[in-house]
């Protein structure tokens, strides 16, 4: 009798148990399906304005060789939004390098090399200075120390997402530097991007200025060191590149140094205008490519803080191609970012839109950085 009463006392205590455990696992996955669905809502909200796309414009163009078919897009990633952005390309360009005219598997003629092997490639159709092994280089300028007081840089990178990937940009041979992975930038701390780990171009853009340094990916700023003690006066651009042996090399592409990048309304009321080369428009076309909408949403945020500015916009071409061509050219450009600006809520009798062609030259035509900085737009600030 006293065995049964064990026996039956067990079988209760595993049956209960047991219900216990339906009920619990019924519980959990309840609790994983709301987590998903709360999670879920949480991303369409971050991804809401992520989403959206850009307005284009349109017109034609024969001459602009800043849109030649081999110079890839200063910024190909998808459209960046309002994400507290304030980087402000310099104006005078101090260093450029598209990969025209190179030639593939040698060294691009534009760098040197410290380490490494590293070659022109082809990829995606265009040409990139792919990292075969690893390594580092640094722009080729007669100038030992040739970075200002206030300075920007822009390049883009490339994740596969394969093994170990990494692109550092050290100044003054490592004294300062910081390193972009697939998901944010690392340095003294490590900053993660709210976008992340995608397969894909990265535009990586550096701001300097006097002592501050700022470092911003995808638009996104992730870093902001307020005091270096001492000023830059040179870089370089190493990298990993873990998938080499299956083919996946690191790569990057655009890279453009420039003094300035001074804020908006400072440099309007200081200069009477704002001077950009980082608007740019799709070849043979007046149509405005996606990573240009982070300066006119610039403009646009700026001109609604401040109501009293009203602005003219000029377009101006380099050399290459008529005259007569480059001028309606820049006309139509110009239009076309006044059209842009009225789209982001910009009334239009605060703008005007003039093309100026290639009479306005700011420098010679006969380099590539003398054409880029021919190649702009200004903001001229008007009553």
């Amino acid at each position: 009798m006293k065995q049964f009463t064990v026996l039956l006392a067990l079988f209760s205590f595993l049956f209960i148990y047991g219900s216990c455990q339906v009920v619990n696992s019924a519980q959990n996955k309840t609790n994983r399906e709301i987590s998903k669905k709360t999670n879920k809502k949480i991303e369409d909200i971050f991804n809401k304005d992520d989403n959206k796309k850009s307005p284009d414009g349109n017109g034609d163009n024969k001459s602009d060789s800043d849109n030649d078919p081999n110079n890839s897009d200063i910024n190909s990633n998808p459209t960046q939004t309002r994400n507290a952005s304030d980087f402000i390309p310099g104006e005078k360009i101090i260093f450029i390098d598209t990969l025209k005219r190179e030639l593939l598997g040698e060294f691009p003629s534009k760098w040197d090399l410290r380490t490494g092997n590293i070659e022109v490639m082809k990829f995606e159709g265009k040409n990139v200075i792919g990292y075969a092994s690893g390594g580092e280089i640094f722009p080729l300028i007669d100038k030992k120390e040739y970075l200002p007081e206030q300075f920007t840089i822009e390049f883009d990178c490339y994740f596969h997402n394969y093994g170990n990937e990494a692109y550092s940009v050290n100044f003054d041979k490592s004294r300062e530097s910081f390193t972009v992975r697939s998901d944010g930038i690392y340095g003294q701390s490590i900053t993660r991007a709210k976008e992340k780990y995608s397969i894909g171009w990265r535009h990586i853009a550096v701001s300097f200025n006097k002592r501050s340094l700022k470092i911003y990916y995808n638009g996104e700023r992730l870093h902001n060191k307020p005091n270096i003690k001492d000023i830059p006066n040179s870089l370089s651009i190493k990298a990993l590149t873990g998938g080499a042996s299956k083919g996946k090399y690191a790569m990057i592409k655009n890279i453009r140094i420039a003094e300035g990048g001074v804020p908006l309304y400072d440099r309007l009321i200081t200069e009477g205008k704002f001077v950009t080369n980082d608007i740019h428009f799709e070849y043979n076309k007046a149509e405005l490519k996606s990573e240009s909408w982070r300066t006119i949403i610039n403009v646009a945020d700026m001109m609604k803080l401040h109501t009293d500015v009203n602005l003219r916009i000029e377009g101006h071409t380099d050399g290459d191609g008529s005259g007569a061509y480059n001028l309606d050219l820049s006309q139509k450009r110009a239009s076309a970012v006044l059209s842009a600006l009225i789209k982001e809520g910009i009334p239009a009798n605060r703008l005007s839109a003039k093309g100026i062609g290639e009479n306005s030259p700011i420098a010679p035509n006969n380099t590539a950085e003398g054409k880029a900085m021919n190649r702009r737009v200004e903001f001229i600030l008007i009553d």
